[in-house]
């Protein structure tokens, strides 16, 4: 699957008032159910699957899980079986179902047993024939593809700002940076309270930090919590641009640009990459946040 993701520039009034210019990395347009940083996650999982003669992939994720879709489509499209360990008591939902459709098979699991990801990899039946896919992609391989995305730009940008969940897409960008040499700072947006462990995650797949900004503070609460004041803003936001986002990742992320440029964080005429890392079906799960 070819990767062709435009990096447009992106309107909105605020950027205008502090002079500014935002461009964004449309990685949420690669793909329907395959979006974001998912491709660029999974691509050398399948390479190193292939090499490894494997043809089931097994991976772990919660009910909502964008990274359960995009690897159920993927082995769908290159002839892989696909098998979930689902965190948490047994739920139907529309992303599940798609995954079940793709050929996926879901088997959920308590969260203490969740925990031990490599412990429940081994009590599957001949698991030698499967080919282990971490959380959200996460990991050496997933990094690499993330990394690509620095090679497809443009433009030269004094900043670039994604959401993090894991620290692999962050970890992919700042290998990307430091490889080309970019005079760049990167801007990680943890999802997660507490997520200064986003640095020692960034730090244990092989990213040096030297130009990593972290921004803590914009969690809302912790993984998919949100509050009255994030939703406004995901509502406004989309209005006003007519780009998608949801508030797990992506609203986060970018509620944190806005703030830091309200803020006059950056210098007039800076030119700042927003990355979209996709993410879209996880709003199927918050639509009751959302009233009009």
């Amino acid at each position: 699957m070819q990767i062709n993701s435009p990096e447009l520039v992106l309107n909105h009034p605020l950027y205008s008032q502090k002079q500014v210019t935002v461009h964004i990395k449309r990685d949420d347009m690669i793909h329907p159910f395959i979006s974001g940083n998912k491709w660029r996650k999974l691509k050398y999982n399948l390479v190193e699957a292939e090499n490894q003669g494997k043809k089931k992939l097994l991976t772990f994720g919660g009910a909502w899980s964008n990274h359960l879709l995009a690897t159920a489509c993927t082995g769908a499209i290159y002839g892989y079986k696909t098998k979930a360990f689902v965190r948490g008591e047994e739920v139907v939902n529309p992303v599940l179902t798609m995954c079940q459709m793709f050929g996926m098979i879901i088997q959920f699991v308590d969260r203490d047993s969740y925990r031990d990801k490599k412990a429940l990899f081994e009590s599957l039946e001949s698991n030698e024939d499967y080919y282990f896919i971490d959380e959200g992609g996460s990991g050496i391989e997933a990094t690499r593809g993330c990394a690509e995305l620095i090679e497809e730009l443009t433009n030269e940008y004094e900043a670039i700002f994604c959401a993090a969940g894991t620290g692999a897409t962050a970890a992919g960008l700042a290998i990307g940076i430091d490889k080309i040499g970019l005079n760049t700072n990167l801007h990680v947006v943890p999802v997660l309270k507490g997520g200064t462990f986003i640095y020692d995650e960034m730090k244990a797949l092989g990213a040096s930090l030297d130009k990593t900004i972290l921004h803590t503070d914009y969690h809302f609460g912790g993984y998919a919590k949100t509050k009255p004041e994030l939703i406004q803003f995901v509502k406004e936001f989309v209005a006003q641009t007519g780009v998608m986002i949801e508030p797990t990742y992506t609203g986060k992320a970018l509620f944190a640009l806005h703030d830091l440029i309200a803020k006059d964080h950056f210098e007039i005429d800076s030119k700042i990459l927003f990355v979209h890392t996709g993410g879209l079906t996880g709003l199927l799960g918050m639509l009751d946040k959302f009233s009009f």
